[in-house]
């Protein structure tokens, strides 16, 4: 029985693209985690971990409090990781938006759902058009 165990360095999460692919194909993972895709999976992960640290913030009271303080710089490393590591195969100016355009409209729904936020209809469809942009940069992207 062989053993994968891919080294893993920059500040002791990602070592590079291959490492995180070949992390995410032992056993049997998804075929469609191949290839160009995948930097498309990297980099909404990485807006996933951006609205992780945004959300975090609001519970660390002002980096008062331990555990939230904790998790929310861990969220910061991992998702700062993988933009990093998106960025090597899509340009910056896309990458840098869907990782954000991700992180905003992810936050923007937590703090509706966790924090009673107001869901007016000019806050959803502004959200739907961010959306749309992310969709839009994605399917003008070169392969």
């Amino acid at each position: 029985m062989v053993e994968y165990f891919p080294s893993i360095t920059l500040l002791g999460i990602f070592g590079s693209e291959d490492d995180l692919i070949s992390l995410l194909q032992i056993g049997y993972g998804p075929s469609f985690a191949k290839g160009a895709f995948m930097k498309w999976i990297i980099i909404v992960l990485a807006g996933l971990f951006e609205t992780g640290w945004a959300i975090g913030l609001k519970y660390t009271e002002g980096f008062s409090r331990l555990w939230p303080t904790v998790g929310t710089m861990l969220a910061m490393l991992i998702s700062l990781g993988l933009l990093g590591i998106a960025m090597k195969s899509l340009p910056v100016g896309t990458a840098y938006t869907v990782w954000v355009g991700v992180g905003a409209v992810g936050t923007a729904i937590l703090g509706i759902v966790l924090f009673n936020e107001p869901a007016s209809l000019g806050r959803l469809l502004s959200l739907a058009l961010i959306l749309t942009g992310i969709i839009g940069l994605k399917l003008a992207s070169p392969a």
